[in-house]
């Protein structure tokens, strides 16, 4: 690559959007084009860069605090409120154990659904199935779909909460009765009550990025463990209930919904595991910071990402899969591309692997949901380019690059490089060594204006991805990047 910049502001044309936040797109870029011929090169112009929408207070409760995520964190807590609050009236009281003990389930069923790749998969296809004459407001409400974590933790606390109650109740009927039969299923009650709080606290973000390691594998080990407990508490709990009631102990299992979900719950994770595999891999040094890992056990379609791993039980490591093509064209495996970003990622390139762990299903990630906009603005910097190289392949929304990395083709090599002018010819490549860092905020909206896109994607380190995201999303612009918990 001659020049460290490469940039065409000749955008394809492209009908103006409808939608509220983004109809002053087009008198700005007539603006612009009258003002002064498109450059070769393009700088940072933050003259360009209309003022934030609302006051400090207003933008942090709606791009800071109010994220998706939490929304619906919190309208899993209001479903399940509303849920005690019907049992309440139903009993004209203190809700009945039984009951508390199948909210306890459905929600911890949920939880485990909604971190099944084939059930995520399914709903990723379910919102990027809107079709582009539907409004932007309604897209770019349906891209959040990566959000899906907040189900999986709203759920997740709302089992604690609810076994909580559920313990406090039989605790109480156990004072009154004194029954023996009760006895083993309170004791282990108290068990999963310990066992399920250390879980919710472990999963807090600060521990998380502090000691990721143990909370992963503590987190798989402690599930697990609580899933067999449940089932003995199961077994248990139906045993003193079916004497209540009169009936065979099988019978009164059977219908009950706790087993059911439980079932269903135990499903999920057999069906993960159940895909191990030790995979071979082909490693392709790109330079001495990044590596290429090839797999050729499958044809792996464009927009899927792929968990690997050296210690199976103990840490996973999550990357987008890039389609690897042979002569003709046809897709005969895939390839990860792993930067030093990490104590694993450093051993990687240091020792490349001749065979890596791989566990469950692809996965659909964030970048899935592009295909829900007409044209998008794709934003890298560093190994960001790595996921990106799905979309690109991909050629299905039509999308401007901006890339941002030192020194990309000998970091990255020539077959990156290619990729990505490939994809976008007028790609903007800017070379840090070079140039220094970019104002990433202000070119990112520049190619906004030039290309009309509806849309920005970006693929960066946690706090570049938060500085680009809001400084998109409060001038109207949706964007959106990796979450923490998607």
């Amino acid at each position: 690559m001659s020049s460290p910049i490469i940039i065409g502001l000749n955008g394809p044309d492209s009908t103006t959007s409808t939608d509220s936040n983004t109809q002053s797109f087009a008198s700005s870029l007539e603006s612009i084009s009258a003002a002064k011929p498109k450059p070769a090169l393009i700088e940072a112009d933050r003259s360009l860069l209309p003022e934030k929408t609302g006051n400090r207070v207003t933008r942090y409760l709606n791009f800071n605090f109010l994220t998706a995520y939490r929304k619906l964190f919190s309208i899993i807590f209001a479903a399940n409120l509303s849920a005690l609050v019907a049992f309440c009236v139903k009993t004209k009281g203190a809700p009945a154990a039984s009951d508390v003990a199948s909210a306890t389930s459905v929600n911890l069923m949920v939880a485990l659904l909604f971190r099944q790749e084939n059930v995520v998969n399914l709903v990723y296809e379910i919102a990027v199935a809107v079709p582009h004459s539907f409004p932007l407001w309604f897209r770019r409400r349906m891209a959040k779909v990566f959000h899906y974590g907040g189900v999986h933790s709203g759920c997740g606390t709302a089992a604690v909460v609810w076994f909580i109650l559920y313990t406090a109740l039989i605790t109480k009927n156990f004072i009154r009765s004194r029954d023996q039969d009760s006895l083993a299923n309170l004791i282990m009650s108290y068990l999963l009550v310990t066992l399920l709080c250390t879980i919710l606290a472990a999963a807090h973000p600060k521990f998380r990025v502090m000691f990721h390691d143990y909370f992963e594998a503590g987190h798989r080990f402690a599930g697990w463990s609580a899933l067999i407990i449940f089932w003995i508490h199961n077994i248990l709990d139906a045993n003193v209930e079916r004497k209540l009631r009169g009936v065979p102990l099988g019978t009164y299992i059977i219908h009950s919904p706790n087993f059911w979900c439980f079932l269903i719950s135990t499903g999920c994770t057999f069906l993960s595991w159940s895909r191990l595999r030790r995979r071979e891999v082909i490693p392709e040094f790109l330079s001495d910071h990044v590596i290429r890992l090839h797999f050729n056990y499958r044809p792996m379609q464009p927009f899927y990402g792929l968990k690997v791993s050296t210690r199976p039980l103990m840490e996973w490591h999550a990357f987008a899969t890039i389609p690897d093509e042979d002569e003709t064209g046809k897709i005969n495996g895939f390839s990860v591309v792993v930067s030093n970003a990490g104590d694993w990622t450093k051993e990687t390139i240091k020792n490349p692997p001749t065979k890596l762990w791989t566990r469950g299903y692809p996965l659909h990630g964030l970048l899935y949901t592009s295909r829900l906009f007409k044209r998008i603005v794709v934003v890298a910097t560093g190994s960001g380019i790595g996921p990106c190289l799905s979309l690109l392949y991909a050629d299905v929304t039509p999308r401007r690059v901006f890339w941002s990395t030192p020194n990309p083709e000998q970091t990255y090599g020539a077959k990156v490089m290619k990729a990505v002018l490939k994809a976008d010819p007028d790609a903007l490549v800017w070379n840090t060594k070079e140039r220094g860092r970019p104002d990433m905020v202000a070119l990112t909206y520049q190619l906004v204006l030039d290309s009309n896109a509806e849309a920005v994607f970006i693929i960066s380190n946690p706090k570049l991805t938060r500085k680009v995201v809001y400084g998109m999303e409060t001038r109207g612009i949706p964007a959106y990047g990796a979450i923490f918990d998607s």
